[in-house]
């Protein structure tokens, strides 16, 4: 059985999976509910200074965006940090690490970006035993108004310059969470690794607004007439998550930097891929607030019988590996050539893929075979774009196939007139 055991930082988790600070980690009664079910750590809901309360809206706090059956896709949340006070979030902080010794326990922190108000409430969250600390600098709504949040996630100078009083202050790990509302993540990162942060946990939620009701003009969910724009999450942003983990893994400045994989992740495969780009743990959200805690069974379930079927032990065998494969568009191989090839025993000749090819691509699919309702492949048109096979509602009925250039899997050139190499005689790998 592989071992998904991990060692972040000093941080100690049995799993790499932790709930990412947000509704389902507000209080002891949830946290512990989570460990039940089998999360390896949780980042606990954002704290803010001993002051005054934070109140909420009463209303609609997210709004969905769906895609067939109803799967969600995207959440939006115009929810604050935390509105319970500070003194009984670190009461029941300390009481469950207290019971729960061997699973992570990091605090979100959100204060005002003032040197004092972060080295008060340092050491009381030290006090409580918790594993580390997660600088929030992403929540793009309510807060960031008040001048923290992404309002500090923005400007590099203050991320370094807060986490640096913060390291100066405690003890604990140091994870800077950063906003994907910028325009180059790399420049935040830098400056996190600056300031001698441990770590970066990324993404936090995207600004926007998921939808405007038509009838009331107003952009939900709606408050009394009223919208804000609010922080988006779930599958939907996945895509922008790992390429932003990405550019971290391997920009020469942060490379090396510890990351919390965050954004989109859903399934096992999810968090793979985070772990293959470099994260050393990963955090989720909105898939515990779609399907529950007990999700967590079919992803340290899936995470562990791939890894034995691949072979690998631990974590670190393959943390990583696909960074030296994530290159810049003018490095890419041009004598790479692949055609599209469909499989006419699943095709159900729906034409789904004509349509596309011949309206918006290049007219490389034929609509009939041999006079009857069929659709084919027209070589010497096709440029391997993979429109048809996204668009495709039958698995693997379309692949493309590699014609030219050189076959990774024996190192020898392909001729350009075997249009099917993969399954030519002449292909070493056939024979």
């Amino acid at each position: 059985m592989a071992d998904l055991s991990i060692n972040f930082q000093g941080i100690k988790s049995p799993n790499p999976f932790w709930l990412a600070s947000a509704p389902p980690t507000d209080k002891a009664y949830n946290v512990v509910r989570a460990f039940e079910a089998g999360w390896g750590g949780v980042v606990w809901k954002t704290l803010g200074e001993d002051g005054p309360p934070v109140v909420n809206v009463n209303g609609p706090r997210y709004g969905a965006i769906y895609g067939a059956d109803r799967r969600l896709l995207g959440l939006n949340n115009i929810e604050l940090i935390t509105d319970r006070s500070l003194q009984i979030n670190l009461a029941e902080i300390k009481q469950v690490k207290r019971d729960w010794p061997d699973r992570a326990l990091v605090v979100s922190i959100m204060v005002p970006c003032e040197e004092d108000a972060w080295k008060t409430i340092l050491p009381m969250v030290e006090d409580t035993g918790a594993d580390g600390i997660e600088l929030n600098f992403g929540c793009p709504h309510g807060m960031s108004e008040r001048g923290m949040g992404s309002s500090v996630g923005q400007v590099p100078e203050y991320i370094e310059m807060v986490t640096r009083w913060c390291k100066e202050t405690t003890h604990m790990p140091v994870l800077v969470k950063l906003t994907p509302n910028i325009s180059d993540i790399r420049y935040p990162a830098r400056a996190a690794k600056q300031g001698g942060a441990d770590a970066v946990a990324l993404i936090n939620t995207i600004s926007s607004i998921i939808s405007v009701d038509l009838d009331n003009f107003a952009p939900e969910p709606t408050i009394d007439g009223k919208g804000s724009h609010g922080g988006y999450c779930g599958p939907a942003v996945k895509p922008i998550a790992l390429n932003m983990v990405a550019e971290i893994a391997r920009d020469e400045e942060t490379r090396g930097l510890a990351m919390s994989g965050i954004g989109g992740i859903t399934d096992w495969r999810d968090a793979a891929e985070f772990i293959a780009l470099g994260c050393g743990s990963v955090q989720v959200c909105t898939a515990a607030m779609t399907y529950g805690f007990k999700i967590v069974e079919e992803m340290v379930d899936g995470l562990s019988n791939w890894m034995d079927e691949k072979g690998y032990n631990n974590i670190s065998d393959f943390q990583g590996k696909a960074v030296p494969n994530v290159t810049d568009w003018q490095y890419l191989n041009l004598n790479y050539v692949t055609k599209a090839k469909i499989d006419q025993d699943l095709c159900i000749k729906c034409g789904r893929c004509h349509i596309v090819c011949e309206d918006t691509s290049h007219q490389a699919i034929s609509q009939t075979i041999d006079g009857v309702r069929g659709f084919e492949v027209i070589d010497e048109e096709c440029v391997g774009c993979n429109l048809c096979v996204s668009v495709c509602p039958v698995d693997d009925c379309i692949s493309m196939e590699q014609i030219s250039g050189t076959d990774t899997r024996t190192n020898v050139p392909i001729p350009e007139e075997y249009a099917n190499w993969t399954t030519h005689p002449n292909n070493p790998a056939v024979k």
